[in-house]
């Protein structure tokens, strides 16, 4: 079983996801943060079919080419019951649903934090999982609905994923999102980390995917003790200048 995934740079710093089965050559696209450029590549991959659009929360930079996208692929809407407040939703999930993709299943769940809906779809059996702005490198989604404990409890189930599962983010943040662990935290390892990941970007190449595995060994909100060191983090990040 394969899970071929495609990411390209939308908006300011949003990325497009799209990926298929490889078995069924069934496509989705994670999120929809610019109709445009999703089309595009669909065309310039030469997948050309979109069947199912997978919704992780309802802010506008991840659902508003949700119409565009039904209207032209006819494809199907899958999301929280927070999407409703932006888009029409063909199917409403929630954790411990299921998604199919083809021959791919895509475990729900329930992620609250950055919104109150927030979910993530997790395809265990390929060992990818899409977690929108709940978890990124070296950072994690600010708290616009939810509180810290939400949060907390989101990565929680994250972090006891398989350590080699790929993570696959929405946004390219992880520049900034170093030079505040490396406020935190002064291993040797982490400053190389680091210059890593600084290399990378000066080299115009994005961070995403990562895996849990570097995520546990180095981001600050993974690395919190407990809710409270990781609400505290939080404001600190928050208020990071850098």
């Amino acid at each position: 079983m394969t899970l071929d995934v495609r990411l390209f740079p939308c908006l300011t710093d949003n990325y497009g996801l799209l990926i298929r089965d490889a078995a069924t050559g069934m496509v989705a696209a994670v999120d929809t943060p610019d109709a445009e450029a999703i089309l595009a590549d669909l065309k310039a991959s030469g997948w050309e079919r979109l069947d199912l659009i997978l919704n992780t929360h309802w802010h506008p930079d991840h659902t508003q080419g949700n119409a565009r996208l039904k209207a032209e692929t006819g494809c199907q809407i899958v999301g929280p019951e927070e999407v409703r407040r932006v888009s029409l939703l063909d199917r409403k999930v929630a954790g411990g649903d299921t998604v199919m993709l083809g021959q791919t299943a895509f475990e729900v769940s329930d992620a609250p934090g950055h919104t109150l809906g927030h979910i993530v779809y997790h395809a265990r059996e390929v060992g990818q999982a899409f977690v929108g702005d709940v978890l990124f490198p070296l950072g994690c989604g600010r708290l616009f609905e939810g509180t810290p404990e939400q949060m907390w409890q989101s990565l929680q189930k994250i972090a006891a994923w398989p350590d080699e599962t790929v993570i696959w983010s929405a946004h390219e943040y992880t520049a900034a999102n170093a030079q505040f662990a490396l406020s935190l935290d002064d291993r040797q390892d982490m400053a190389a980390h680091a210059a890593r990941i600084f290399a990378v970007r000066d080299a115009g190449r994005p961070t995403v995917p990562t895996t849990l595995a570097v995520e546990k060994a180095f981001n600050p909100f993974l690395r919190a003790a407990n809710a409270a060191e990781f609400a505290a983090r939080r404001a600190a990040k928050d208020g990071f200048t850098g």
